[in-house]
């Protein structure tokens, strides 16, 4: 087990701490992995935020990843190795952790500015978009492909999921399809759009906060904020036929609802959640499905709780197939 640790935990400078007094930086700092997060990285980074939210100093913490991408999610190969190895311990402490890292920018004490530039996925947004800002670009691209990898949306997303526009949230957590920035700020999951030309700029601006008062952060943002391009073909020119088929109350429902639109018109998008439906694990879809479903009648920040509660179900399933 030992060994398992080391190999993943080698690289200390995985996760990069920077900032002046007032200002700190949290830097994921594995390019060469999308930043994908690991035990470690979640370990040095809940540390860390602790700490600076609990120094009269620190007024404002910024969140960025080095690299292509913000955070293309969790670290699955790190949790599949420790899992067949029979390492559940660890693997269940290591998603306990994350979460637990998730609910620390929720309910943060102090602002935290995300700049959320490239891939957010899985883990990445989880770690993001529940920060105080939430600043994209038009490389930004979001998605929750856990379906498709036979788990479900967690890290929180069935409560940002829940709270988008009609059914937008059921058919991102279904299909796993993948938005853009302007869509992003455009349905709510974005606070801000920034065009990337003009990022290094902002972040310099921020590291010259010397308030916790957000709307003096909001007006430093502002001053580089860009009208997004929101596409005629995005998501909301299928809002109509998403609420038409995403509210249904099951999966086998709503992928009926999508293959009677597909006899009814060949669009693209149809085909593609129907295709990716198809190929998901039909237990995710329907933990996928309950969990955003019912979020949306929970209080502010309860999806730590039925996200684990979700997570040990799931977890006593996976041992019932796999394990003699």
């Amino acid at each position: 087990m030992a060994m398992i640790r080391h190999s993943f935990d080698e690289d200390v400078n995985q996760v990069l701490f920077e900032g002046n007094s007032y200002v700190k930086k949290v830097i994921l700092n594995r390019p060469q992995k999308l930043n994908c997060l690991n035990h470690h990285m979640v370990s040095e980074m809940t540390k860390k935020l602790k700490a600076y939210e609990i120094d009269p100093g620190v007024k404002v913490v910024v969140l960025k990843g080095n690299g292509k991408a913000f955070c293309a999610g969790g670290d699955v190969v790190e949790l599949y190795i420790c899992t067949v190895a029979g390492h559940w311990s660890y693997a269940a402490s290591s998603y306990k952790k994350n979460l637990f890292l998730d609910y620390v920018v929720a309910t943060y004490g102090k602002p935290v500015v995300a700049l959320i530039h490239g891939i957010v996925m899985g883990s990445g947004a989880g770690l993001s978009m529940h920060a105080a800002f939430k600043i994209v670009t038009e490389n930004t691209a979001f998605a929750m492909p856990e379906t498709s990898i036979g788990h479900f949306v967690d890290v929180g997303a069935s409560y940002f999921l829940s709270r988008l526009p009609g059914f937008l949230g059921e058919y991102l957590g279904l299909t796993g399809t993948k938005i853009r920035g302007p869509d992003m700020v455009a349905c709510g999951l974005a606070t801000h759009f920034v065009l990337s030309k003009d990022l290094h700029l902002l972040e310099s601006a921020l590291d010259e906060v010397t308030s916790s008062d957000t709307s003096k952060i909001s007006k430093v943002i502002r001053i580089y904020e860009h009208k997004p391009d929101v596409k005629q073909d995005g998501v909301y020119s299928r809002l109509e036929i998403i609420n038409k088929c995403f509210s249904r109350k099951t999966a086998e429902e709503i992928l009926s609802s999508l293959e009677s639109e597909a006899g009814n018109r060949a669009e693209k998008w149809v085909l593609e959640a129907i295709k990716s439906m198809k190929a998901a694990s039909p237990i995710s879809l329907k933990i996928s499905l309950k969990s955003v479903y019912n979020e949306g009648f929970l209080s502010n920040y309860s999806y730590i709780f039925t996200n684990l509660m979700y997570i040990c179900l799931y977890q006593e399933f996976i041992k019932f197939l796999y394990v003699d």
